[in-house]
């Protein structure tokens, strides 16, 4: 029996490196809302992630719709769930209401899609000096979106949807056993 053959490791051509030399120039934090109804996005960039930003943000997004039964679909990040948008922002506008997307579950928030196909198409690539740079970027590919905005369109059947979700909470709870279920997140009772 002869030797065993080398083993060659190759590298997909779509293989990205970061040289040695990569140096990050600072951080943005972008908020960002996509209407499910027309596939517009309303974005902003903020210094920090806190509840204040978000507050700020959620009153710019909110505010084209004043009248109007607003949905929200959210993840589970401290700045979203703070006193002042719980307990008082929210109670002074009884047309919005949350809904928090399960742990492990953010595929099923569209805005989540959309950063994907934002990071895809505009920002993995590009070299950015400074946040500035980055910022007028995000700016200017949110403007390039909302020329010609489309709504996505679900492939999934509502149940196959749900057993997903299902299935990722039955994988967390096992993981961690003392936490509570999330639920659904408030997907079945969501309106368009």
């Amino acid at each position: 029996m002869g030797a065993p053959a080398a083993r060659k490791r190759r590298c997909s051509p779509k293989t990205e490196k970061r040289t040695h030399d990569y140096v990050r120039h600072g951080i943005t934090n972008l908020f960002a809302a996509l209407n499910v109804g027309t596939g517009e996005v309303t974005g902003e960039c903020y210094p920090a992630r806190d509840g204040a930003q978000f507050l700020t943000f959620l009153k710019k997004a909110v505010k084209p719709h004043a009248g109007n039964d607003i949905h929200v679909v959210l993840d589970n990040l401290s700045s979203t769930t703070t006193p002042d948008i719980q307990q008082q922002w929210l109670e002074a506008h009884p047309n919005v209401r949350f809904h928090f997307t399960p742990k492990g579950a953010s595929w099923t928030n569209q805005i989540e899609i959309w950063f994907g196909i934002m990071t895809r198409q505009s920002i993995r690539r590009g070299t950015f000096s400074s946040v500035k740079m980055l910022t007028t970027q995000i700016r200017e590919y949110i403007d390039h979106w909302n020329t010609n905005p489309q709504p996505f369109t679900w492939t999934a059947t509502a149940d196959e949807i749900l057993a997903k979700v299902r299935l990722v909470q039955t994988k967390s709870a096992r993981r961690s056993p003392g936490l509570p279920n999330t639920g659904s997140g408030g997907l079945a009772s969501v309106s368009p």
